[in-house]
């Protein structure tokens, strides 16, 4: 696969969990047995000493299994990690180096960052957790200075870029800009999203924040704007033309439709109308293909010059071909119209409006 993306020009970044394990995990699995090379690998207390506090979003945050109380903010089968405990870091650094020497990547994305290292009942944005992601940063770079590390912290972006903005992360996810520009298509108004690219590009350094309209944790752009091709359209323009690096969704391309709960959202990519989309040639996919991909698959789209996919390639080439949209200055433009935004793009002497 890595080799196939190189000889496309491809660069392949994966997805890096550090925040926890399974429950399943051998570690894991030792340290419930009291093996003492592994308890301390997480985070444990006494049935005695279960603290009363709930975690960020009111949920269970001090799991129990087979009597024992384990730290797990997300829930019971995914058991945090103990960074406070130098063992813990020295694999973390020894799994990154496997994956940039041995097989090759060029990056991560770096999963449920924010919850690293709690202080207390503090389980967000600490300053250890963004202390030893500097750390984790400089090691990445020192094994592969060209590696990329883009961290999922869903927040409001005053708190995601101070990780930028410490060198803690190459790029950070910018939530407030994806909601705006879902917002601005849903509701055809320009405010919140004008306000939020100003506050956006002021924030981080120049051009260092990964833009996005949805991702594989939300509802799918295409059933948030009930299929309109118009809306969708305008999404992807928004996207494409704004500063920061984009990027996409599987399948937002096509348009393809999916609600929560999460296996709904993650269903096989259609890339035609044959058995199981030509996604698999297995007797079935992990998960069905959604209702209409019939008509909603690449091949169907490919030939169409007024399809969203094609939609969607135009704005990639030009976005690839003006170096004002890649890496130049952004200016918001007053329209007098709430229905209409606009926006300055410029580098070099190159400017687009």
């Amino acid at each position: 696969f890595l080799d196939e993306c190189r000889r496309r020009g491809i660069r392949v970044i994966v997805d890096l969990v550090l925040n926890h394990s399974s429950s399943r995990h051998a570690d894991f699995q030792a340290a419930l047995r009291g093996d003492p090379q592994f308890r301390d690998r997480y985070i444990f207390v006494p049935p005695e000493s279960v603290p009363d506090v709930r975690g960020p979003w009111g949920q269970q945050v001090w799991q129990e299994m087979g009597g024992q109380h384990y730290y797990g903010i997300f829930w019971s089968g995914m058991p945090d990690l103990n960074y406070r405990n130098p063992a813990v870091t020295a694999e973390a650094r020894r799994i990154a180096e496997f994956w940039l020497r041995e097989m090759r990547v060029d990056g991560f994305r770096l999963d449920a960052i924010r919850h690293l290292i709690e202080d207390g009942d503090v389980m967000s944005d600490t300053p250890e957790t963004i202390e030893w992601l500097r750390g984790f940063r400089s090691y990445v770079k020192k094994v592969r200075p060209d590696a990329l590390t883009v961290g999922e912290v869903w927040t409001r972006t005053e708190i995601v870029s101070d990780y930028v903005r410490a060198e803690a992360l190459d790029l950070a996810f910018e939530f407030d800009l994806a909601t705006a520009i879902l917002d601005a298509a849903k509701s055809g108004r320009r405010t919140k999203l004008a306000y939020v690219l100003d506050n956006v590009v002021a924030s981080y350094p120049p051009g260092r924040y990964a833009t996005m309209i949805t991702n594989h944790d939300q509802d799918r752009i295409a059933s948030a704007l009930d299929e309109d091709p118009a809306r969708l359209r305008l999404a992807a323009t928004l996207l494409l033309t704004a500063p920061g690096v984009p990027f996409l969704y599987y399948g937002e391309e096509i348009g393809q439709v999916g609600s929560k709960p999460d296996e709904m959202i993650r269903n096989p990519m259609p890339w035609t109308a044959g058995p199981n989309g030509g996604f698999t040639a297995a007797a079935r996919p992990w998960e069905p293909l959604q209702p209409g991909h019939e008509r909603r698959n690449v091949a169907a789209q490919a030939h169409d010059p007024d399809s969203l996919l094609n939609h969607y390639r135009r704005l990639i080439r030009l976005r690839q071909s003006e170096a004002a949209l890649t890496r130049g200055a952004f200016r918001g433009l007053e329209t007098g119209r709430e229905d209409v935004i606009a926006w300055e793009r410029a580098t070099d002497g190159r400017r687009l409006t």
